[in-house]
């Protein structure tokens, strides 16, 4: 079932537009987070809001939250897997800015996902807050772990592209704008996801597609493990092991029914979606769609990630990328997403050709699926070092590539290298939004971009691997919020 058939009910005065307008909404009716939550009924409803925060509104005002619909703009676009129209690295659109890795501060997309996932963090916060209506200690438990989950899940992402943040743990009041804008160590932002999925993990259900379940947070705190300063390997490997030997996931036998198939046997934790419902669709695979996406294609993939997917693709290529039919006659040749297909299945063999409308779009954003497990316990093996002839590591690396179509023996490594499993999960998560966080997690982001913005002339220093704090949350500090290095 999809959850978001309920937003309305959480969404009564419920509007945010920065760091400072969510911590104490203006409440549009009677009805306010303080005298709301009475129950455990309730309460579900406040955790579909943080939800809601997540999946974001489906158009294409910048005035609106738009959470994890707009998330390529700030992660795929700034590696070498996609680009946009504009690339010029002169061009002021907030697209091309993020391409060219020239970023204002004033970009809409990066205030944008900074606001969207704040928000869900308040959403969060307030359904912590009154965990105490709750009279059955197993109803208060479960519903705290979702609520953590969700936090967590905001803050790592938000901590990933932004570094050092606000700790914001509880309701704070206007007041307290020290707590609001004072930037701290991102080790203790990773302090509190550690400890939100811990209780996840301790409290939530087995398996639960588009829900916070007890293996989305097993799979979540792995990656966590693995991308902090100092990683945790062993605890990494452990939890990615529960996960396989559980046996409540299976690689799709077919790469393309990973996208095109309703909760899949693959996915682990998804952002679920309904098509042609204005509320509850998404727009972001429409923007893959260069023939007919909403701004006439936003999102092509680059010609470095073609050439990876054809080297090393195999079976997935015609379900990664395809020509783009506009492009084929005359000019240079463009290339489109094949991943999240608007129509839900292909996209019609044009390219063009929809049985629904691709701005109202249903398929899932799938946010953690099981060979993301398999090749993160390859990563946790491999510790950190350039290679590694544990079988095990080179087993689970080998299931992934033995679906894309590899021989299991004649494919198989003697010992799996840093490079090959960064080449792998390219390849495999290509489009996922995962290619600058795996570059910056495997400590290979500085060569690999700096050789791929020289390419394309583009300018690539160090400090464009964090995203500048929105002018608009400095502003609002007056002088408290200090911006990261490299942004004026």
């Amino acid at each position: 079932m999809k959850y978001f058939k309920y937003i309305a009910i959480i969404l009564m005065g419920n509007v945010f537009f920065s760091c400072s307008d969510f911590l104490e909404p203006v409440p549009s009716s009677s009805i306010t987070t303080d005298n709301y939550y009475t129950n455990a009924d309730e309460l579900e409803t406040g955790l579909i809001g943080i939800y809601a925060a997540i999946k974001g509104i489906n158009n294409n005002s910048k005035d609106d939250n738009h959470g994890v619909q707009w998330e390529f703009y700030v992660t795929e676009m700034r590696s070498d897997n996609t680009s946009t129209k504009s690339p010029d690295s002169e061009d002021a659109s907030d697209a091309g800015q993020l391409e060219s890795l020239n970023v204002l501060p004033t970009n809409n997309f990066v205030g944008n996902y900074y606001t969207s996932y704040f928000q869900a963090i308040y959403r969060a916060n307030v359904v912590l807050a009154n965990i105490g209506v709750v009279e059955d200690v197993t109803a208060a438990n479960k519903i705290e772990a979702e609520a953590k989950f969700l936090r967590a899940y905001a803050y790592f992402n938000l901590v990933r592209l932004f570094g050092d943040l606000p700790l914001i743990d509880r309701v704070i009041a206007p007041t307290e704008t020290e707590v609001q804008f004072t930037r701290v160590d991102k080790s203790l932002i990773y302090d509190l996801i550690v400890s939100d999925l811990q209780t996840a993990v301790q409290y939530l259900d087995l398996t639960y597609k588009t829900r916070a379940s007890k293996d989305a947070a097993k799979a979540l705190l792995a990656k966590v493990y693995l991308t902090l300063d100092t990683p945790e390997y062993t605890k990494a490997q452990v939890l990615c092991e529960e996960i396989i030997n559980g046996n409540n996931y299976a690689l799709q036998s077919n790469f393309h029914d990973v996208f095109y198939s309703e909760r899949s046997s693959e996915i682990i934790f998804a952002i679920g979606y309904n098509s042609n419902v204005q509320d509850n669709s998404q727009i972001f695979s429409a923007e893959f769609m260069n023939a007919v996406g909403n701004t006439s294609g936003v999102n092509y993939v680059t010609t470095d990630a073609v050439a990876a997917i054809d080297a090393y693709g195999g079976n997935r290529i015609a379900d990664s990328y395809r020509p783009d039919p506009l492009t084929l006659f005359g000019g240079t040749v463009r290339y489109q997403v094949a991943k999240f297909f608007p129509d839900g299945e292909t996209g019609g063999s044009d390219g063009q050709t929809f049985t629904g409308l691709p701005q109202l779009a249903g398929n899932d954003f799938i946010v953690l699926r099981y060979a993301d497990v398999l090749l993160m316990e390859s990563e946790a093996i491999l510790a950190g070092a350039t290679e590694t002839t544990n079988s095990k590591a080179i087993d689970s690396y080998m299931k992934v590539k033995i679906r894309a179509g590899f021989d299991a023996v004649t494919d198989r490594p003697s010992k799996l290298t840093k490079e090959a499993l960064l080449l792998e999960r390219r390849v495999e998560f290509a489009f996922e939004n995962h290619r600058l966080f795996d570059l910056i997690r495997l400590g290979e982001a500085q060569s690999k971009l700096s050789v791929f913005a020289t390419a394309n002339g583009f300018n690539f220093s160090t400090t464009d691997l964090l995203l500048p704090i929105p002018q608009n949350e400095i502003n609002l500090s007056k002088g408290v919020m200090k911006q990261n290095p490299g942004y004026n």
